[in-house]
């Protein structure tokens, strides 16, 4: 039996046999970090106490915080790029562009295995890498040396046929089909791994794109093949030597397989409040739209950009109406401005904001009180975009346009439009000019630290017994925003734990923080897919900092289950899931036993007040067992580290 391209990549990466059914020990290439996560990675790192960066590349980018209102984002930027000097990264400054464009760009390369503390680390994965999103405790360990526990996924194959009626519809429809069919939940515990007569029409870039939309499907990671396209943007980068071929065996087993039919996907649309609520855009028509937003992560690349801007040429915008544009980096930038493309967006009445995220995370751009905003961006949560009213509708970059300049939703099918054709590879002078490579000598290398930045709270050991109160009990598909919210009032704060701990819940529940002081702590109840979105970590640090014991839940996302286990929270799953229906906010329940029933993967028998006995799974694997009961990641590295 051959063997698929997850699985030629894990068979070369394996760090050993494994200490627990069902776990793949890897060793990690690459890992990278974004400032909204990568302040608290590099404490975390300091924390374990190594002087030096042991996985073989590190990058530190600046990219999201970089709206500098007063001196807390830019103390952060200072502190990273004097943490990555002292111990071993590279640092892309602020302006440089969006960690996963850049990265693309710049370091990703066939074969190996990325980790990174943002979700859509998964773009990647169109460059042929197994590239995940983690928590940052995780990206910390795996800088430490340690290698990286992946709880072993089944790979779905997805295969991919016909060609994109292209100008209309993109590789983004082809994402967007997927959340239609298989809602938000459907990549759990996947690898979608993608093949088939249409990969040779698909250039990198849009292979990116359909990897970085893999995460809100919730899969672990997405893959193309590294082939003859692969190739190619390598060497219009001058990258040509990093190219290796990998392709999975004609005979390779999957678990799940599935197809889509490029040439019968029309212009489609999530509606608000979630990527899944998938209908095609002409369903829309006539619908006013306020603003729109091209760019972010998922479509930001000079190709994408390029075609905007001959689509909007000669033309403007709807005057009641913004449109934004956020590049993904300089070279994309610079690229634009060579080729006249630039000029268009500008004279057709784009604002083009610095490479960066921008919108997409609420920093500026927020669209109008009960604005309508479309955006070829990757999320649409309610509240993400700044405006808590505002419906936020993602949609491929070229229809985004379209109905920039129509000032309403259209179908874009009706219009006629020939783009003329892409340039054909442009050579670069390979990496990106202003990134900073790792000083040679690095020991006697100060690291600054602004005043907002404070150190990481630790948690004490999980106790056997202990009551609790329920504090909230929330629905289903519960998102990092939701817990932990972003935008620009927000994320200033990501290296001050106890100052950020005040906007837990504080979408859903305003007092929630204060309660959780009062109470000393207490229980989290959840629906299903409780965690699902970002990779923010600072989703499990704040309410692990509020004394929050445990979250009781119907189903976690990946990324968030494994963080609360890093920061020493149960996660606990119910038995019956009518259980969670009789459970209010307000109910005190008593745990017995905990310890040694995680020891023994045994259920929890939790008593409610004086009504009921409830029963909990714990949802923990064997190799995470004594993370879980230390109180976290950091308190068990350091004891492992100590002891060798």
């Amino acid at each position: 039996m051959g063997l698929n391209v997850f699985q030629k990549i894990v068979a070369a990466h394996r760090a050993g046999s494994g200490n627990a059914a069902g776990v793949v020990p890897l060793k990690v290439d690459q890992v990278l970090t974004q400032d909204a996560t990568g302040t608290m990675v590099y404490l975390q790192f300091e924390a374990i106490g190594l002087k030096r960066i042991k996985v073989p590349l590190a990058v530190s980018y600046v990219d999201h915080n970089t709206l500098q209102v007063d001196s807390r984002n830019p103390d952060d930027h200072r502190y990273l790029q004097t943490a990555a000097a002292r111990f071993g990264a590279w640092f892309s400054p602020a302006g440089n562009g969006i960690c996963h464009q850049l990265h693309l760009e710049n370091f990703a390369r066939p074969a190996q295995i990325l980790l990174g503390s943002d979700s859509h680390t998964p773009t990647c994965g169109g460059m042929g890498m197994l590239a995940i999103g983690c928590g940052g405790l995780d990206i910390a360990a795996a800088m430490a040396g340690f290698p990286y526990e992946l709880p072993r996924p089944r790979v779905r194959r997805i295969r991919l046929k016909g060609r994109l009626r292209k100008p209309w519809v993109t590789a983004m429809d082809v994402s967007l089909e997927l959340l239609r069919r298989l809602t938000v939940r459907g990549g759990v515990g996947w690898v979608l791994e993608y093949d088939g007569p249409a990969l040779s029409r698909l250039s990198l870039t849009e292979r990116a794109t359909i990897c970085n939309l893999g995460a809100e499907l919730g899969a672990t990671s997405s893959l193309f093949p590294s082939d003859l396209v692969t190739r190619e943007f390598l060497k219009a980068r001058g990258r040509e030597k990093e190219w290796r071929e990998l392709t999975a065996d004609r005979d390779a087993a999957y678990d799940e397989e599935l197809e889509v039919d490029l040439g019968r996907l029309e212009p489609l649309t999530a509606q608000p409040f979630s990527p899944d609520n998938v209908v095609p855009l002409k369903d829309l028509e006539g619908l006013r739209v306020d603003q729109v937003c091209i760019g972010s992560c998922s479509n930001s690349s000079y190709e994408v950009l390029r075609a905007v801007a001959q689509l909007v040429k000669g033309k403007a915008v709807a005057p009641h109406l913004n449109l934004l544009i956020n590049p993904g980096s300089r070279q994309v930038v610079g690229s634009l401005a060579a080729d006249g493309s630039l000029p268009s967006l500008i004279s057709a009445g784009a604002r083009v904001l610095e490479a960066s995220c921008g919108p997409c995370i609420g920093m500026g751009g927020a669209p109008p009180y009960d604005g309508v905003s479309f955006r070829s961006y990757n999320r649409n949560f309610k509240g993400r975009s700044g405006t808590p009213n505002a419906r936020v509708f993602l949609v491929n970059p070229l229809a985004g346009a379209l109905l920039a300049l129509e000032g309403q939703v259209v179908d874009p099918l009706r219009y006629p439009l020939r783009l003329p054709a892409p340039p054909r590879s442009r050579t670069t002078m390979g990496r990106e000019p202003l990134l900073q490579a790792p000083p040679r000598k690095a020991a006697g290398l100060e690291i600054i630290r602004g005043p907002n930045i404070k150190p990481i709270p630790r948690k004490k050991p999980v106790p056997e017994d202990f009551q609790a109160e329920v504090l909230i009990r929330l629905g289903d598909h519960v998102t990092t925003d939701d817990i932990l919210p972003g935008g620009s009032e927000v994320l200033p704060f990501r290296s001050n734990i106890p100052a950020i701990s005040h906007y837990t819940f504080s979408r859903l529940d305003p007092t929630f923080a204060e309660r959780a002081r009062q109470a000393g702590g207490g229980l989290i109840a959840g629906g299903e897919n409780y965690g699902q979105g970002s990779s923010r970590e600072h989703a499990a640090l704040a309410p692990m900092f509020l004394g929050i014991q445990a979250v009781l839940a119907k189903s976690f996302a990946r990324i968030h289950l494994n963080n609360l286990i890093n920061y020493g929270i149960l996660p606990l799953t119910f038995e019956d899931p009518e259980d969670y229906q009789g459970l209010k906010q307000g109910d005190r329940l008593t745990f017995q036993g905990v310890r040694k029933s995680i020891k023994k993967a045994a259920i929890l028998k939790v008593r409610i007040g004086d009504r009921e006995t409830i029963r909990l799974r714990p949802q923990v694997t064997a190799n995470k067992v004594e993370v879980l009961l230390a109180g976290g990641l950091l308190p068990y590295l350091r004891k492992r580290i100590n002891n060798q």
